[in-house]
């Protein structure tokens, strides 16, 4: 194991024992009144201000709010170690073991030539886990999303979902004209675009996000009726 990584395994160790001690009798009035419901909305910001650091590549502010948003996982996984559910360890050793797990085709014998493959081989790899732990067998196209989601990111992950199962995309949208499009478009024509739709919700007194939404939705219904799940 490289130096690297016992740095970093200190570090994290020395934040555990921090917040460990904030939480204690004698730590922060403030830390110790802390719920998991209450330090959602401190999630929800931190991850925010992260977004904002990745979408200006402002690399110094990332590494600040990386760190914030680690802290909010080191308090999770604090709080649920006090009412003995699970700890940090757990936390980061089941995450390690779900990535070998869900990459077959680099720690297994499953090759992948491209990233559409390793998508399949991924998504392949969530359906057995979810048939394994109770859930419907040949579920195929079933995304697990939290409802809090941006309506935006909800429709893109809904796509990507699409194209790792055995579905018909063709059945359910128009494909030919989604890659058409695709193949024309940068991100500031995209980014126009979005804004023109946006804009033109509002004059159409339209909640965009809403409408996006609802719309994916109802498409996800669709294709779960038509593949009996």
């Amino acid at each position: 194991m490289s130096a690297g990584f016992l740095t970093m395994s200190d570090a994290i160790h020395e934040l555990q024992e921090t917040v460990a001690r904030l939480r204690s009798p004698d730590g922060c009035p403030w830390d110790r009144e802390q719920t998991h419901q209450s330090l959602a909305a401190c999630l929800v910001e931190e991850c925010s201000e992260l977004l904002d650091t990745l979408d200006r590549e402002d690399v110094d502010h990332m590494r600040e709010e990386l760190g914030d948003v680690l802290l909010q996982v080191v308090m999770h996984a604090q709080l649920a170690a006090e009412n003995a559910h699970f700890d940090l360890d757990r936390v980061a050793r089941e995450a390690n073991e779900k990535l070998i797990r869900r990459h077959p085709h680099v720690f297994g014998d499953q090759p992948a030539r491209n990233a559409t493959e390793a998508l399949k081989r991924w998504n392949e790899m969530k359906r057995e886990e979810r048939k394994n732990s109770g859930g419907v067998a040949g579920q195929r196209f079933v995304p697990d999303l939290p409802p809090r989601i941006p309506a935006l990111h909800f429709a893109n992950k809904v796509f990507m979902d699409l194209l790792g199962a055995d579905i018909e995309i063709d059945r359910h949208l128009k494909a030919h004209s989604i890659r058409a499009l695709g193949a024309s478009l940068d991100e500031d024509q995209a980014g126009a675009l979005l804004f023109e739709i946006s804009a033109a919700c509002r004059h159409a007194q339209i909640d965009p996000e809403a409408a996006l939404r609802r719309y994916t939705r109802k498409l996800v219904e669709r294709i779960k009726d038509e593949v009996g799940e």
